[in-house]
């Protein structure tokens, strides 16, 4: 970027009342606190939750299923932080780092998620993050 250049941001540029734009927001701080129903009410019926190492879970009730288990197995989430965030149109995007512990191993990473509204709920919601080499 040249000197003197300010760099962008993304703006909330949607002026759709049924637009929630700190929907994504919601949906992180449940996973944070591991309540399955908060997470559940942020979705759509009908959702595509794509985890970033593959996995894909179609409706609340997978989605019900796959948090409940990970959870009951000792997963937990030590930290998610929003780093950057907005919207446009009907997508929502985050940056975040986020510290999950599974099975005794303690990771942390970088990633974004990108979703899409219907109705006021996320309807579809993909993550991407880099997770460090074993």
């Amino acid at each position: 970027m040249g000197a003197g250049r300010t760099p962008l941001r993304w703006a909330f540029v949607n002026r759709d009342p049924a637009l929630e734009p700190d929907l994504l927001h919601s949906y992180v701080d449940a996973w944070r606190r591991h309540d399955v129903e908060a997470v559940l009410e942020t979705l759509a019926d009908d959702c595509e939750v794509v985890e970033p190492h593959g996995p894909v879970y179609r409706g609340k009730d997978q989605v019900s299923e796959w948090m409940r288990n990970w959870v009951v197995a000792g997963g937990r989430i030590t930290q998610w932080r929003i780093t950057d965030s907005g919207s446009a149109g009907d997508l929502l995007v985050a940056e975040w780092e986020r510290t999950c512990r599974w099975r005794g191993t303690e990771t942390s990473f970088a990633g974004a998620t990108i979703c899409r509204l219907l109705g006021g709920r996320i309807s579809y919601l993909r993550e991407y993050g880099h997770l460090p080499a074993p």
